[in-house]
């Protein structure tokens, strides 16, 4: 497939960019997102079952993903525009293949750690999405408005408002979500000075979700490492099966508390220590607090942001639908 020149924007796109343009016009930080309790929904992943489907090429919570989101990324344009200042270009088009870290093209991943417990050598198999946050400072940090939790528990990003910033991802303690350059609204408003494509990541499946089916992952996982259901019950049942094996639990209270919880009868101290950090490989730091939006330097400094940003996001969009672009986003737009 070649790489598409640039669309224009519809006016159900235009009308969601000005209405994330007018949340923050004021400077005023989205409040927490914080999901209704008695619809919540998570994951329980049990280390103990989990065997990263060796007798496969691609394990199967990877292969499926990979399945249910292809061609959910539009071809980016060519070439893409080199952003300013950084002139950093992050294009995962011509590698999608990759299926052994996460990208925008690849939600989730199995990490294979190798520890030494009670004097012996022990393989832990560890799959590796969104942990899905129960206050995401990714949703609370954006400045259009673009990063969503829902009352299921699952952390959306919407691609046709999101520019690119990565500012979601600078919050996140695993530094889930990734870039794919040369997509996105940013193309048609300041592509050289603003954003620099769309930011993507594991979204639970939401569609499925809303749809009353479990995520993918889940129902692809031959070992039933991969358990979801009702919050209340998957925390319990993670109390439980660490109980029975005088486990371990991640997730319960990193990052203030996830819809993902990580049951395992190692400690996570040594699973993490085993690990390196690396570009889309998260290690799994116990214990990390979550990075509030209100009081951090990061914090402020999005706050101040999208002055800038709004002004020239606002000039743009105007520009672009009165010189020409009104009749083009009319057309493509007026019955969505």
């Amino acid at each position: 497939m070649e790489k598409q020149k640039e669309k224009g924007i519809s006016r159900r796109v235009f009308l969601k960019v000005s209405a994330g343009l007018a949340a923050v016009a004021g400077l005023s930080t989205p409040k927490a997102a914080q999901a209704d309790s008695n619809r919540r929904q998570a994951t329980l992943i049990d280390l103990t079952l989990c065997n990263g489907c060796t007798d496969r090429e691609i394990p199967a919570c990877v292969s499926v993903c990979k399945t249910i989101n292809k061609g959910k990324i539009p071809a980016p344009v060519s070439p893409i525009p080199e952003p300013w200042p950084r002139k950093n270009i992050e294009d995962w088009y011509a590698r999608q293949e990759v299926a052994d870290r996460l990208t925008p093209y690849n939600f989730i991943y199995v990490q294979k750690v190798e520890v030494d417990t009670n004097g012996k050598k022990k393989e832990i198999f560890i799959p590796r999405r969104c942990m899905h946050c129960d206050n995401p400072a990714c949703a609370t940090i954006c400045p259009f408005s673009s990063n969503h939790k829902y009352e299921n528990g699952a952390v959306v990003i919407d691609q046709e408002t999101c520019f690119g910033g990565a500012k979601c991802k600078a919050v996140c303690p695993w530094q889930i979500p990734q870039r794919q350059s040369g997509v996105g609204i940013y193309l048609h408003i300041l592509p050289h000075f603003m954003g620099n494509g769309v930011m993507y990541k594991c979204d639970l499946c939401v569609e499925r979700l809303q749809a009353s089916q479990k995520p993918a992952c889940v129902e692809a996982c031959p070992q039933n490492a991969m358990i979801h259901g009702a919050r209340r019950d998957i925390y319990a049942l993670a109390e439980e099966r660490a109980g029975k094996i005088q486990g371990f639990i991640y997730g319960k209270r990193e990052n203030g508390g996830t819809a993902t919880l990580y049951v395992s009868d190692v400690p996570f101290e040594l699973i993490n220590k085993t690990m390196k950090k690396e570009p889309g490989r998260p290690d799994m730091a116990v214990g990390v607090q979550r990075r509030m939006a209100e009081t951090d330097g990061l914090g402020k400094a999005t706050l101040a942001a999208p002055v800038l940003g709004v002004m020239a996001a606002g000039i743009g969009l105007f520009w672009k639908w009165f010189s020409g672009g009104k009749d083009e986003m009319k057309g493509e737009g007026e019955n969505k």
